[in-house]
C-alpha cells in the first residue's frame, strides 16, 4: 500500500478546501477498518480480458462533408474534429478497470464512455472511438489514466476536464477551463513529448458532452439550498451561456441524469460496496419508503424536469451552436441477471461507478441519441440487453440539433460577439479546487 500512502500525502498537500470536497476523505474512511488481505482481493470479472476485440462497425456512409459545414444542422459524424467532456466521476471513469478496492482512486479516463480514446473501437467502445471510424484525425480524446488528486497533463487527459466529486456548482469553473484550453489546445504525444497538431478554434466543429448532477442528489440532504433544483439549472444555464457566447462551431450533448433510486439495489457484502454509503449517503442511508427517500426521489425527478424545460426550448440554438438534451438514461434500470439480481460485473468495487462494460453501454446510448430526432430518441429501460449501435440515417446523415420549439425553416441568429460573462458563485468556488485535478 506504499503508493496509496504517497497519494494520500500528495492530496493533502495539493488539495484546497471546498464545500463538499471530501471524496478522498470518504474513500480513506471507507477502507480504514479492513484488512490488507480484504483490500487486495482480486476481482478479475470486473476487468476487460486481454485480447478482447469488438467486431467492426460499418455504416453505408462514413465520409465527412465535402467542406466544413457552416450550419449546426448539417454536421456529420466525420465533420467533428474535436471532442471534449465535462462532469464528475462518471466521466473520469474512476475505478473502471480496477482489479481491487485499492484501484478505485485510479481514473481510467482513456476508457470513459464520452471521451475515452484508448486504442480503437475494436478495443473499447467510446464515443471518440466510434467517431474515429468516421474521422481518424479526431482530437481531444483522453489517452491515459490519472490518479485522483494528482496533477495530470493534457497528453493523458485530452479534453476530459471532468473532476471526480464535482457538483453542478463547479460546472462554470470547468467550463471556463475548457474554453481557455480550447483557445490554445495542442495535442501532445506524451511518449515523445512533441506537439502533433492543434485545432482551429474558429473553424473546427467541436463536440462536448456534459453529464453532471448525480453528486448533487448524493449531497442533497446535507444542504438542500445549495443542491436544489433551482441551483442545478442555474449553474447549468450559466455554463451553457458561456459556451454559446464564446465558442463557435460547437454541439453540446447534455445527458439527462440517471434515476438514482435503483442504485440502492447495487450491493454485496464486500469492503468496496460499503464505500457506496460514504459516496452517496443521502441516497443509501434512508430506510425504504421513508419521507427522506421519497423527497430524494422527487428531487431527482425535478432535476430531470427542469433540465428538459431548459433545453427543449431554443435558448441555446444558433447558426453554429446547439445544445441537445440526450435522454437515454432518463429511465435506465441497472443491468440484471436472468434471476433479476443486479449484474455486478457492470459496477466497480464501490458498487456505485461503472466498469468498462457499463461505460460501453453509455457510449452506445449516447451515439444512438445523437442520430435520432427529438421525439424519437431512445430511452433505455434497462441495460440488461446490450444496446445495438445505429448508423446515421441515409436521408439525414447529420447529428440532430434542432430543438422542438424552433420552427422548421427558421434560421437561428448568428453567434453573438465574444463577451465577458460575469456570474456569481459561492465563495467556496473562488478557491476552485476539489481534490480532482483540473
Amino acid at each position: 500500500m506504499g503508493w496509496l500512502c504517497v497519494a494520500v500525502a500528495t492530496c493533502v498537500l495539493v488539495s484546497r478546501c471546498v464545500k463538499g470536497d471530501n471524496w478522498w476523505w470518504k474513500y480513506e474512511e471507507g477502507i480504514r477498518h479492513y484488512s490488507k488481505e480484504a483490500l487486495n482481493k482480486e476481482f478479475p470479472e470486473k476487468t476487460r480480458p486481454i485480447g478482447f476485440k469488438h467486431p467492426v462497425f460499418q455504416c453505408p456512409d462514413m465520409s465527412p462533408s465535402p467542406s466544413a459545414p457552416s450550419s449546426v444542422e448539417l454536421v456529420k459524424a466525420g465533420d467533428i474534429k474535436v471532442v471534449a467532456a465535462l462532469g464528475d466521476s462518471l466521466t473520469t471513469a474512476i475505478g473502471a478497470n480496477a482489479t481491487t478496492v485499492l484501484g478505485i482512486p485510479i481514473e481510467f479516463r482513456h476508457v470513459s464512455w464520452s471521451i475515452g480514446g484508448y486504442g480503437s473501437y475494436e478495443d473499447v467502445i467510446t464515443l471518440p472511438n466510434i467517431l474515429k471510424l468516421f474521422n481518424p484525425k479526431l482530437l481531444g480524446a483522453a489517452r491515459g489514466k490519472t490518479l485522483h488528486g494528482m496533477e495530470a497533463h493534457l497528453g493523458q487527459t485530452g479534453l476530459n476536464l471532468a473532476v471526480t466529486g464535482h457538483n453542478t456548482f463547479n460546472l462554470p469553473g470547468q467550463t471556463r477551463h475548457l474554453i481557455d484550453t480550447l483557445r490554445g489546445f495542442e495535442y501532445w504525444d506524451s511518449t515523445r513529448l512533441v506537439c502533433l497538431q492543434g485545432l482551429n478554434f474558429e473553424k473546427d466543429w467541436k463536440l462536448l458532452t456534459i453529464l453532471i448532477g448525480m453528486n448533487d442528489i448524493c449531497d442533497y440532504c446535507k444542504d438542500k439550498a445549495l443542491f436544489s433544483a433551482e441551483n442545478f439549472v442555474h449553474y447549468m444555464s450559466v455554463s451553457l451561456e458561456m459556451l454559446m457566447n464564446e465558442v463557435p462551431r460547437m454541439i453540446v450533448n447534455v445527458v439527462q441524469i440517471l434515476p438514482m433510486q435503483t442504485l440502492r439495489e447495487v450491493h454485496k457484502p464486500t469492503p468496496g460496496c460499503l464505500l457506496q454509503r460514504s459516496f452517496c449517503s443521502c441516497l443509501i442511508e434512508p430506510v425504504g419508503r421513508s419521507a427522506e427517500l421519497r423527497e430524494l426521489v422527487e428531487i431527482n425527478l425535478e432535476f430531470q424536469r427542469r433540465l428538459e424545460s431548459l433545453l427543449l426550448a431554443d435558448r441555446f440554438f444558433r447558426d453554429d451552436f446547439a445544445v441537445v438534451l440526450q435522454p437515454f438514461l432518463k429511465q435506465a434500470d441497472p443491468p440484471r441477471l436472468p434471476s433479476g439480481k443486479i449484474d455486478m460485473s457492470f459496477f466497480t468495487h464501490d458498487c456505485f461507478h461503472f466498469t468498462i462494460k457499463g461505460h460501453e453501454e453509455l457510449a452506445k446510448g449516447l451515439w444512438n441519441n445523437m442520430f435520432q430526432p427529438e421525439g424519437g430518441k431512445t430511452v433505455v429501460s434497462s441495460f440488461s440487453d446490450p444496446i445495438t449501435l445505429v448508423c446515421p440515417p441515409t436521408d439525414h446523415p447529420y447529428i440532430f440539433t434542432r430543438p422542438p420549439s424552433a420552427k422548421s425553416g427558421q434560421r437561428p441568429g448568428p453567434r453573438a460577439p465574444p463577451m465577458e460573462v460575469v456570474y456569481f458563485l459561492p465563495a467556496v468556488l473562488v478557491a476552485f479546487g476539489r481534490r480532482g485535478f483540473l
